[in-house]
């Protein structure tokens, strides 16, 4: 075979072939040694052909053609290591391509571009795109019978191609031809992830929508909703919005709405209600609205039908919350009222606490205030302010009055907590504080109106009613809970009434600043997420007007706040409202800029935003520089939105308390709750353990609030134990003695039955009201001596913005409550995995209704219902599957 193979490539130079022959010879023979019989016969074979190839005669060269084509064919329909005919024409494919360039135009031409294309797949050079060139002159035929590697390589090179294209500006239609098969054939082979990359790189996600097909467009979206967290914007909408159009073409209605809601598009919301013709379908869209919190108004195009529609606004307005809360609760047993005193457990610990326990200090009774408030929320019965019917002297009077002055706010405020959502019993309960004759009971009163109102809308306007006229009282305290609870009712309603109201307190030169600065909060929550301009405005101008002495106060940081929560989420729509701030006072303009930006870009993982947050808190300033605590905030809110972000947050936190000034480390834990709040993940937990012995007391303040938060609602045992040895550490040290029992109280939030993260639908969805209820209590504890633990730590009561069942309660067809097996499991991240992988790991089955922890996943464990939503959590309506047998 040697002197053939000698003959066959050294015809060109006869001369320089006795000198190659024999080291070649040498490496040939050795090589062939080696190889089996069945593989040296290939070898051959392959050579002959490559011969053929070049031989003048056409029907010669066709026949090698195709015997080479059939080869290569059926050794890469399935790749798992080099292919056999590629190894062994390595060493031909020079020869070849020069043979390729002498060749006239002809389909045998092409033919053999197709084959040198197959061989670039392993013999081309780094960047020369090989194997595009030849397949871009080479003939139309199906990509895929060539496999499945050639079919991704070419994609890979197309990608670059396209990018160098489009700098030269040259034509790209032969590109998006190829694409155009490439993605057919991906579609096909549950490849989509790799067909939805291909498009994004040659920008071109439209065509998507023609090859997806009921088989295969939900694991496509699931991969598109996903890639969008990663995606620059405006990339990431774009993407969002093929996903959405998807779902509504193969009617997946409900994960259409979520994406609608996402992208907090009314239009949306309303295509979707128009193309469902199911009425139990559009229940279970206006179960999601009402998680979302969001106040979307139906119209006659959406339900014709009065009646339906009146069902369905009773859904939306949250009317049945309170119920599906209840039932939850005694199923689960826990409706028996708890007191403070079993939240602290002080018989665990050793003799001082407990000694110390029991003064009856006012700051004690204040804290034993809210801890009864978080413990009993929303089950209208408690040990301390609603008194047994049985006993004539009414205990919650005698509650109210062992707290001193602004003490007593808070405590008739708790009553609106304990019977938060049940706006009837609530209302009637709080009636009689109106007559008292206590400026402070009356502003708590007021307060827990907006408590009980919070999150349930209602058409005849109960809180607007109430309220509407103590807003221009002449007492201070009277008109703070009077627009508190104005702002906790009516958070993201956009209530143009409200909204004049208040922007008139904001412009009244005689208006006290705590007044202003709660109005402006207020404003904030009721237009959160709207870029309302005019409010904005008049924001901008109370600020403006402030003296040099106001601009010093604590509070003042609440009108930066209500500008910042107008904008939240909404990227770059801030930017007019930021060069504005640029022109403020110096003393606040810096904590004007970083709020803003904080907000603006809070849950969407922008990660240039977080790195000039990093910057501006690697910055060593004054100590009286307050604008670095909102920055810090600014990176929690921002990188909350996804759990790569999150951990990476985490880590730059910790350095920032190694290296921060104290005012940043003072924010730090505040931050490291946000991230994971409701949520105790065990390093954080550890870092703010050890923060809370911190020798700066606010630091200690902070982490130990922040405890509170990691745990809230989780009745988590470790957070219990540590708090509870706090308690005793700090039994002396009076304002951290309060915070302790705070985060006590948090921890236990509604008996573990509630949740404050404002994420729900699996992570995906943000509530705005939510966390603008979060935020605003974490910018009031940046100054934890002056506002969370003076005088105004009544802000505590807007965390209730963020308060949520975590349940999952299944409902039938009448909306009454029906018990399934679900199996509750952690979640498991499926995207892009072949096949029908296990969407949840270590699973439990329970009987619904069920607590969902963080991180957790339901599924029904039986097929006899079918789920109108494809997310289990909240209000689930299922129907009866009409092809279920039972087994007999």
């Amino acid at each position: 075979m040697a002197p053939d193979l000698n003959k066959a490539s050294g015809s060109a130079s006869k001369n320089e072939a006795p000198v190659k022959a024999p080291p070649s010879k040498k490496k040939e023979d050795k090589k062939d040694e080696d190889l089996s019989e069945e593989d040296l016969a290939l070898k051959q074979q392959l050579e002959l052909y490559v011969e053929r190839v070049q031989d003048p005669e056409p029907g010669i060269q066709k026949l090698a053609l195709e015997s080479l084509r059939q080869e290569i064919r059926s050794s890469t329909s399935s790749m798992t290591s080099v292919p056999k005919p590629l190894k062994f024409l390595r060493a031909h494919y020079g020869a070849l391509k020069a043979h390729y360039e002498t060749m006239a135009e002809s389909d045998l031409k092409k033919y053999l571009a197709d084959i040198l294309s197959v061989l670039a797949l392993t013999m081309s050079a780094e960047g020369e795109r090989e194997s595009l060139k030849y397949r871009l002159l080479g003939s139309e035929g199906d990509i895929g019978s060539w496999g499945h590697e050639y079919v991704r390589n070419l994609a890979g090179e197309i990608a670059q191609e396209y990018t160098k294209r489009q700098t030269e500006e040259a034509p790209i239609h032969d590109l998006i031809e190829l694409v155009q098969q490439i993605v057919a054939f991906h579609m096909k082979h549950n490849a989509e992830p790799e067909a939805v990359d291909l498009l994004m790189e040659v920008e071109d996600l439209d065509i998507l929508s023609k090859h997806v097909d009921k088989t295969n467009f939900k694991r496509t979206c699931l991969y598109l909703t996903s890639a969008a967290k990663y995606l620059p914007g405006p990339d990431d909408l774009v993407v969002l919005k093929i996903a959405y159009e998807i779902y509504l073409k193969f009617g997946e209605y409900a994960s259409a709405l979520q994406i609608a809601l996402f992208l907090d598009n009314s239009q949306y919301i309303k295509q979707v209600y128009i193309s469902c013709d199911d009425s139990l379908q559009k229940k279970q869209f206006s179960y999601i609205l009402a998680r979302h919190g969001s106040a979307f108004v139906l119209d006659d195009d959406i339900s014709a039908d009065d009646v339906d529609r009146e069902v369905l606004e009773e859904i939306i307005n949250n009317t049945k919350l309170s119920e599906g809360y209840l039932t939850l609760a005694r199923d689960i047993e826990v409706m028996e009222p708890k007191s403070p005193e079993d939240i602290y457990k002080a018989h665990l610990l050793d003799g001082r606490a407990s000694a110390g326990a029991s003064v009856d200090s006012a700051r004690q009774n204040l804290a034993a205030t809210f801890v009864n408030a978080f413990v009993n929320a929303g089950f209208g019965q408690d040990k301390l302010m609603t008194p047994p019917t049985d006993s004539s002297s009414g205990g919650s009077g005698n509650w109210l009055f062992k707290n001193k002055e602004h003490g007593k706010t808070s405590a008739a405020a708790s009553l609106g907590m304990i019977l938060m959502w049940d706006v009837d019993s609530g209302l009637a309960q709080l009636d009689k504080y109106f007559h008292s004759n206590d400026n402070h009971v009356i502003a708590g009163a007021l307060l827990g109106v907006g408590i009980v109102n919070c999150g349930i809308r209602n058409d005849c306007d109960p809180a607007l009613a109430l309220l509407d006229d103590f807003v221009d009282k002449e007492d201070p305290s009277v008109r703070i809970g009077a627009i508190m609870g104005l702002g906790i009712a009516y958070a993201g309603t956009q209530n143009e009434q409200i909204c004049s109201k208040l922007s008139g307190i904001l412009s009244d030169a005689k208006a006290p600043l705590d007044v202003i600065a709660f109005s402006a909060i207020s404003l904030g929550l009721v237009c959160v997420s709207s870029c309302n301009e005019e409010v904005a405005q008049a924001i901008i101008f109370a600020l403006m007007d402030r003296s040099e002495s106001e601009l010093q106060e604590p509070l003042i940081r609440f009108l930066p706040l209500g500008l910042g929560l107008l904008y939240l989420g909404k990227q770059e729509r801030v930017d007019a409202t930021a060069e504005v701030s640029k022109t403020f006072n110096e003393k606040i303009r810096k904590y004007c800029d970083m709020t803003l930006l904080s907000c603006a870009y809070a849950g969407t993982g922008n990660v240039l935003k977080v790195q000039n947050l990093l910057g501006h808190c690697a910055e060593h300033l004054e100590k009286s520089e307050t604008h670095q605590g909102p920055a810090v905030l600014g990176i929690a809110m921002i990188a909350m939105a996804e759990e790569l972000g999150l951990e990476m947050a985490i880590r730059s936190l910790e350095h920032l308390l190694q290296y921060g000034e104290q005012n940043i480390r003072r924010a730090v834990p505040l931050a490291l709750g946000l991230l994971c709040i409701s949520n105790p993940k065990v390093n954080v937990m550890d870092t703010l353990s050890r923060l809370s012995h911190d020798t700066d007391s606010e630091v200690a303040m902070a982490a130990v609030i922040s405890l509170g938060l990691i745990g809230a609602g989780t009745n988590n045992a470790r957070i219990a134990g540590m708090l509870r040895n706090l308690s005793s550490y700090y039994y002396k040290d009076a304002p951290l003695l309060f915070c302790v029992r705070i985060a006590q109280g948090l921890v236990h939030l509604g008996k573990g039955l509630l949740t404050l993260n404002p994420y729900h639908s699996d992570r995906f969805l943000l509530s705005p009201t939510a966390l603008a209820g979060l935020i605003t209590m974490l910018h009031a504890c940046l100054d934890m001596k002056n506002i969370a633990s003076g005088k105004y730590h009544y802000v505590l009561y807007f965390l209730v913005l963020a308060m949520q069942p975590r349940m999952l309660l299944t409902v039938d067809e009448n909306l009454k409550p029906l018990s399934v097996p679900v199996r509750v499991g952690q979640a498991v991240d499926v995207v892009g995995q072949a096949g029908r992988p296990k969407t949840i790991t270590g699973f439990q089955t329970h009987s619904t209704p069920v607590l969902l922890a963080a991180g957790d996943r339901a599924e029904l464990a039986t097929e006899k219902y079918i789920p109108l939503s494809p997310i289990l959590e909240g209000f689930v309506i299922l129907k009866e599957n009409p092809d279920y047998r039972e087994d007999l």
